[in-house]
């Protein structure tokens, strides 16, 4: 007799499971549903669309969403979105004109960036085996179009802002994977040459060799993305129709309407898990694009906190840059995402969440998507949902805004950026406590696309 195995799905087994199966008719009735239909369509929840309408009692009016089409930059979206209303209240600009700075202008060089510090990476671990785990996890994906907060800060210090329409998107730029493939081609490529040469004791040709790859990512990203202008005009009609034509560099355009406006935000997260202690700093290493910038930074805070830090500053009029997990319950119809608004329970049997903390610990959520904020519906000071600027253009939700529940708000909200003057004198002093090193594939360490 064949020896039996543990958990091998023998016959007999599988024929209980199925018996078990059939005897529930409501299996039947899911089975029929899901022959014509979605799962999400077949467990969508109707009621949740009447509580969480587009009404809010405290909103920032903001101007019309942008659209990052194939590429996943919304990171570097959702910062312009944050800066675009800071400039266009120090022109004056008339109330919901469409304008925005050049998302191409920063990708461009966030590429470059990237593939500098992805090569630099791979230099300090060339004698490792390509099996090491650090090496491995650079390898597996040494760069991408996603981002965070402090990496978008490095940005528009080193190298400037300007409008779109001086600079405007490629083909390209808004449809990234064939660029990504070939860069990180090159990389992988240059990290097998230059093991060979650390293993043999030949290291002092590794950093021409690095130059020299980094010639060909420079080439392939003028190529795709177009060369940016050293110096542009700004054209625009302020809200009492006045025409201004100004003359500006990226960095000169920076320093008249943003300067160190951009030092005052900080990054908030909830990360309730147990290797991170509330009011303790982050950093992730091996994380970043511009090698001499800030390093990654973040605030560990519980989430009434960052609700409140948030609230805060809404209800000055200033928007905010947060990160969340999109990837669960969200409703590719309607404008509106809710925890509840597809109850897989009642007709699959399961549920596809559990407890915050733990999601993060093993791996079934992380931060994937940054947006804006711009709005909150209060109720006797607490938070009942939130409206959304999105960056995937009018199509998506209602004219590319969203709502959130605040339960789901509560639950898949991971980052939120912050300036100094809306944060507690206690958060203050503790963000300025040195950061703890976190492992490169920490989940705080996922990056918004």
């Amino acid at each position: 007799m064949p020896k039996t195995i543990e958990g091998a799905l023998y016959p007999d087994y599988r024929a209980k499971l199925l018996q078990e199966y059939q005897n529930d008719v409501k299996n039947t009735v899911v089975r029929h549903a899901l022959s014509r239909s979605t799962i999400t369509d077949t467990v969508h929840e109707t009621n949740l669309d009447i509580t969480n309408n587009l009404t809010f009692s405290n909103e920032v009016k903001t101007m019309p969403v942008c659209n990052q089409k194939a590429s996943g930059r919304c990171w570097i979206f959702a910062g312009l979105n944050v800066l675009r209303e800071i400039v266009a209240k120090k022109i004056g600009l008339a109330e919901k004109e469409m304008f925005e700075l050049s998302q191409n202008f920063l990708s461009l060089f966030d590429k470059i960036e990237k593939a500098n510090f992805a090569l630099e990476s791979v230099i300090s671990l060339a004698s490792y085996s390509p099996n090491e785990r650090v090496f491995q996890f650079i390898l597996d994906n040494p760069i991408s179009d996603g981002g965070q907060w402090d990496m978008f800060v490095n940005l528009v210090k080193k190298y400037g802002l300007m409008p779109k329409s001086c600079f405007p998107e490629t083909y390209q730029s808004d449809n990234t994977r064939e660029t990504n493939f070939l860069v990180n081609s090159l990389i992988r490529r240059f990290a097998y040459e230059a093991h060979e040469l650390a293993v043999n004791g030949r290291n002092s040709e590794i950093r021409p060799l690095k130059e020299k790859t980094l010639e060909a990512v420079y080439r392939l990203f003028y190529d795709a993305f177009g060369i940016p202008p050293q110096e542009f005009e700004f054209e625009y009609n302020d809200a009492k129709h006045h025409f201004h034509k100004e003359k500006y560099t990226p960095l000169s355009f920076f320093e008249k309407y943003i300067g160190k406006e951009i030092d005052e935000y900080h990054s908030l997260i909830n990360s309730p898990t147990a290797d991170k202690p509330f009011l303790k700093t982050f950093t992730i290493d091996y994380l970043g694009n511009v090698i001499e910038g800030k390093p990654i930074h973040h605030l560990n805070v519980t989430m009434k906190d960052m609700k409140d830090a948030i609230i805060r500053q809404l209800l000055a009029g200033e928007v905010v840059w947060f990160g969340s997990d999109v990837g669960f319950f969200r409703d590719r119809v309607s404008y509106a995402w809710d925890d509840k608004s597809f109850d897989y329970e009642s007709a699959l049997g399961f549920t596809i969440e559990f407890d915050k903390a733990a999601m993060l610990d093993f791996r079934h959520s992380a931060m994937n998507h940054a947006m804006v904020i711009v709005g909150v519906d209060l109720e006797d000071g607490k938070p009942l949902k939130w409206k959304i600027e999105n960056s995937w253009g009018e199509a998506s939700g209602s004219k590319g805004y969203h709502v959130m529940s605040d339960t789901w708000f509560e639950r898949f909200v991971y980052q939120a950026v912050i300036k100094t003057k809306y944060l507690t004198k206690e958060q203050v002093s503790a963000n300025k406590k040195a950061p703890i090193h976190l492992d490169p594939w920490d989940p705080m360490g996922t990056l918004a696309d």
